[in-house]
């Protein structure tokens, strides 16, 4: 058998296949390594520790206590479509009645200050109650905001249409005369703590209207 003589000529090198680049690759790098630092950082963000909201301190105001001035601040609490349910000129308070919570679809209320608050009482029914109090200082006129606030309790007493009630025929009615200590049933509301956003906001607005 005769084997073939090898060609005098030179053998080159095999080039290595060069792929397609994509431009879109860089652009899926970088908006991966966007995504990657967003997820650590909000998982960095849920592991610390709430901050307590910050409560406005009260502020004094220059002058005194006038029919004047209880007026403006009556006034001020008015804007807030807050109702009035009672004053004690004495005591230098002024306490309102518990006001609705303002949703995402009544922006002409301006109780809920936060979107947070908003929606909230979008999905769940919540009140507010203000209670402020002038106390007259040898530099002026001192002014404390507090407003609570509450939500509903889905577990309270429910509310029944009127019906007519049903007794054995041939039985006397039973009464139980004995003395209930503590509530029959459980409260409506939740107690919430102290609307600090609020608080500051109506303080602004108060001040606003006494230093004019």
């Amino acid at each position: 058998m005769v084997l073939p003589r090898e060609s005098g000529l030179l053998t080159l090198p095999r080039a290595t296949p060069v792929l397609p680049t994509n431009p879109m690759i860089p652009v899926i790098d970088r908006r991966c390594s966007t995504l990657s630092l967003a997820v650590l950082f909000a998982g960095g963000c849920a592991a610390m520790p709430a901050m307590a909201p910050v409560r406005p301190t009260p502020t004094v105001v220059p002058g005194t206590i006038t029919e004047t001035t209880w007026e403006q601040t009556v006034n001020a609490l008015h804007s807030f479509h807050f109702e009035i349910e009672k004053e004690n000129r004495l005591a230098g308070t002024i306490q309102t009645e518990y006001l609705p919570g303002a949703g995402l679809l009544e922006p002409w209320h301006f109780d809920s200050v936060t979107l947070g608050d908003r929606i909230e009482s979008s999905l769940q029914p919540v009140r507010r109650r203000a209670l402020v109090t002038l106390t007259q200082l040898d530099t002026g006129i001192q002014v404390h905001v507090e407003v609570t606030k509450e939500r509903e309790n889905p577990k309270g007493p429910t509310r029944h249409s009127p019906g007519v009630a049903t007794y054995p025929g041939g039985q006397p009615l039973q009464r139980d005369l004995n003395v209930v200590i503590g509530g029959s049933t459980p409260p409506g509301w939740i107690a919430l703590g102290r609307d600090a956003a609020l608080e500051r906001v109506l303080l602004t607005a108060i001040v606003a209207r006494i230093g004019r």
